[in-house]
C-alpha cells in the first residue's frame, strides 16, 4: 500500500481514492467502469453515446434514418439515453455493491440535459454520482439533485469553479461529493484552455489546485470533500507530496488513460496496440474539434491530415483591396477572389499536387484539398445529427433555428462519426485517437513488458503500490 493513501468514504461507503476517467464514445463502458468499482474504486460509464445490445448481445449499430437534422438529433438523444441505461445497469452488477459507479457526459454534447434526466430516471439507486465538463454545466447541481445523486464538475481553474459556485452550486451544495480538476496541459480529450493560457506553457497544477481548494475554502466547501486530480496521473509516488497535504485537503485520483489498456477496457485491439508505441511527444494538443475547444489526442496521420489542411491555407478579400491585388485561378469558380502574390503562387502549387478544391472557412480563408476529401466533408456535413449542442464543423446548434449562423468550418470534422468508427474497430491510423500525455509510459513502465495487459483489478493493485 503506498503510504498516506487511505480509503475515503463516498456514496455512503469506503472506496479507493482512485477514479477511472469516463471518456467519450464508448471507451469506457459497463466492463471497464464495473471491474473498477469492484476492485474498490469509483468506475465511471461514459454516457456519451454509449453502446445498446439486441436480443443476442451484438452491439446496435447507431444507423440514422431520419431526413431532417433536427429529427435525427431526436434519433441520437434516444439511442444515448438507452444505450447509457444498457452501460448503467450491467456495471452496477458487476460491482457486486463494491466501489460506486458514476456516470459521465459532455456538457456540450447535443441533447446533454434530456439525455442527463433519462438515464438518471431509469438507473435511480445504481449511480453514485455524476461528473461533468466540456463547457460550464450550472444545471448540472439542479438535475443531479432532482434524482439525488451526488454531482462532480470537472474544471480547470479555480475562477472556473467559481463562477459555478455563485451562481448555481451552491444551492444544492449538499450533493456536490467532489470537484475534479482536469490539467488542461496533460489530460487527454478535451481540455479547458481558457483564451489568458498559452497552449504551448504548461502551468505546474499544484499552485492551480491549492488555488482551486482556496476558492472552495471561500464558498464554506469542507476539506474532506475531495479534489480529483485529473491529466497526467500514472505513478502515485509521483504525487506523494499531494497526499495528506493540509494546503489541499483530501486529493483523489483519476486515470484516464491507463484503463484503456487494460482486458475490460472496450476498445478494440488495434487501437490497443498502437498505445503501446506512443512515443514522447506524439500526443498532440491541438484546435481543430468541431466543439472549440483544444484537445489531445494521438498525432496519427487522421491528425496531420487536419495540420496539413490547415497549412494549405490563405486569406482572400471579395474586392482589390490592400495587398490583395491578384484574382485566384485556381480552386474556385467566379473571378471575385483576391489575394496576395505569394499566396496565388502558394495555391498554384497546391493545385499542382492534386489538392484542386478551395472550400470557404467562416474566417474569410480558402483551404486547398483534393476532391475526394472535399465530397467526404461534405457529405459528413450533410448527415449532421446534432451530436454537439453547437458544431463549427457542420453549423449545427442546438436551438429553434438548428445553426449557428456561421459558415460550416471545413478545417475541422465529424466528431461523432470518427469516434464511433475506432471505438468500434476503424482504422486507428484514419481516425481521431483521444489519449493524455503521459500515454508514453506504456513503452516504459515495467509493468506492461513484453505486451503485458493487466486486468483492471490487477492495474488497480499496481497503482495502490505506488507504481
Amino acid at each position: 500500500m503506498f503510504k498516506g493513501l487511505k480509503p475515503i468514504v463516498y456514496n455512503g461507503q469506503e472506496v479507493w481514492p482512485l477514479v477511472e476517467g469516463g471518456k467519450g464514445v464508448s471507451a469506457t463502458n459497463h466492463a471497464s467502469a464495473g471491474a473498477w468499482a469492484a476492485a474498490g474504486g469509483i468506475g465511471t460509464v461514459s454516457a456519451v453515446n454509449a453502446d445498446s445490445y439486441d436480443a443476442e448481445g451484438k452491439i446496435v449499430p447507431q444507423v440514422y434514418k431520419a431526413l431532417t437534422r433536427r429529427e435525427r438529433h431526436e434519433e441520437l438523444i434516444t439511442y444515448a439515453i438507452d444505450g447509457a441505461v444498457e452501460q448503467v445497469k450491467r456495471a452496477y452488477e458487476m460491482s457486486n455493491g463494491k466501489g460506486a459507479i458514476n456516470i459521465n457526459v459532455l456538457w456540450e454534447m447535443g441533447g446533454a440535459q434530456p439525455i442527463l434526466h433519462g438515464v438518471l430516471e431509469r438507473t435511480r439507486g445504481m449511480v453514485a454520482g455524476v461528473t461533468c465538463g466540456a463547457g460550464m454545466p450550472y444545471k448540472l447541481s439542479e438535475i443531479a439533485a432532482s434524482y439525488n445523486v451526488s454531482y462532480l464538475p470537472i474544471v480547470s481553474s479555480g475562477r472556473a469553479f467559481r463562477a459555478l459556485w455563485k451562481r448555481a452550486y451552491s444551492k444544492a451544495a449538499e450533493y456536490l461529493s467532489a470537484v475534479v480538476y482536469e490539467d488542461p496541459w496533460l489530460a487527454g480529450g478535451h481540455n479547458g484552455l481558457s483564451n489568458a493560457e498559452d497552449p504551448r506553457a504548461p502551468q505546474d497544477p499544484y499552485p492551480r489546485v491549492k488555488a482551486l481548494r482556496e476558492t472552495m475554502r471561500e464558498g464554506g466547501i469542507a476539506d474532506s470533500v475531495p479534489i480529483v486530480m485529473a491529466g497526467g496521473v500514472w505513478y502515485l509516488r509521483d504525487w506523494e507530496n499531494w497526499i495528506d497535504n493540509p494546503e489541499l485537503g483530501q486529493i483523489a485520483f483519476q486515470y484516464g488513460t491507463r484503463p484503456l489498456l487494460t482486458q475490460e477496457s472496450p476498445i478494440p485491439e488495434g487501437w490497443k496496440t498502437k498505445l503501446m508505441e506512443i512515443q514522447e511527444g506524439d500526443v498532440l494538443l491541438h484546435q481543430f474539434s468541431p466543439t472549440g475547444f483544444y484537445s489531445s489526442a494521438v498525432r496519427n496521420p487522421f491528425l496531420r491530415s487536419l495540420e496539413g489542411r490547415s497549412e494549405r491555407q490563405i486569406a482572400f478579400s471579395t474586392q482589390e483591396a490592400g495587398d490583395h491585388l491578384f484574382q485566384l485561378d485556381v480552386g474556385v469558380k467566379g473571378k471575385n477572389f483576391w489575394v496576395t502574390r505569394g499566396d496565388l503562387l502558394r495555391a498554384r502549387e497546391w493545385f499542382g499536387q492534386g489538392f484542386t478544391d478551395a472550400l470557404k472557412t467562416p474566417d474569410n480563408t480558402l483551404v486547398f484539398v483534393t476532391p475526394p476529401e472535399k465530397a467526404e466533408i461534405r457529405k459528413d456535413q450533410a448527415d449532421c445529427m446534432g451530436c454537439l449542442s453547437h458544431c463549427a464543423f457542420s453549423s449545427w446548434k442546438d436551438s429553434e433555428t438548428n445553426s449557428t449562423g456561421r459558415l460550416a468550418d471545413p478545417r475541422s470534422f465529424c466528431i461523432q462519426k470518427t469516434l464511433q468508427d475506432i471505438a468500434h474497430g476503424g482504422d486507428t491510423d484514419q481516425n481521431l485517437m483521444f489519449a493524455g500525455h503521459s500515454a508514453f509510459n506504456f513503452q516504459r513502465d515495467p509493468f506492461y513488458s513484453n505486451g503485458f495487459v493487466p486486468t483492471v483489478k490487477q492495474l488497480v493493485d499496481r497503482i495502490l503500490t505506488g507504481d
